[in-house]
């Protein structure tokens, strides 16, 4: 699976989900401009020890990466979608994109991708969930499509064991 943000302006956010692609054997891909410097401690932090660990790619803007990515399936995530994200069908190499805090997806790049854009059902008239908790409900969505791809699914207790 790939996560992609597109001008991306929180450094805590992506460090959050820098961490969780890491936990999922995800890719990040990092279109710019970005609101922060890849090396600011507030990114290290939310990342914590992971960042390293992480497959994250660089883009000067959209059209570099779709440039690289030819061909690629990409779900868009907007509050601006008709389709809700438990109704797409994730493949294991699908690329889901999420925009800037801010603004979301620029709407130039969504009219190219409507049949592609997804949402996150929320009241009312609440604007957007934070980012990095966006990410993790619509990956692991795709994740669980795709039977949690090699993941750890059964946990183990650390000091004593379970009864059955």
């Amino acid at each position: 699976m790939h996560i992609v943000l597109h001008e991306p302006e929180i450094p805590a956010n992506t460090g959050n989900i820098g961490r969780t692609c890491v936990a999922t054997g995800t890719d990040l891909h990092l279109i710019e401009p970005l609101g922060f410097s890849l090396s600011e401690k507030q990114l290290k932090r939310a990342g914590m020890d992971y960042w390293s660990q992480l497959s994250v790619t660089r883009y000067l803007h959209f059209e570099d990466f779709q440039k690289k990515h030819p061909g690629a399936k990409i779900w868009m995530a907007t509050t601006k979608a008709k389709k809700v994200y438990s109704d797409a069908n994730f493949g294991p190499d699908d690329f889901i994109m999420f925009g800037k805090e801010s603004a979301g997806i620029p709407e130039e790049i969504l009219v190219d991708y409507e049949e592609d854009c997804i949402r996150i059902p929320m009241l009312g008239e609440t604007r957007s969930l934070n980012l990095s908790n966006a990410v993790a409900i619509v990956l692991y969505e795709a994740l669980r499509q795709n039977n949690f791809m090699s993941l750890n699914t059964e946990g183990q207790l650390h000091r004593l064991t379970w009864n059955t």
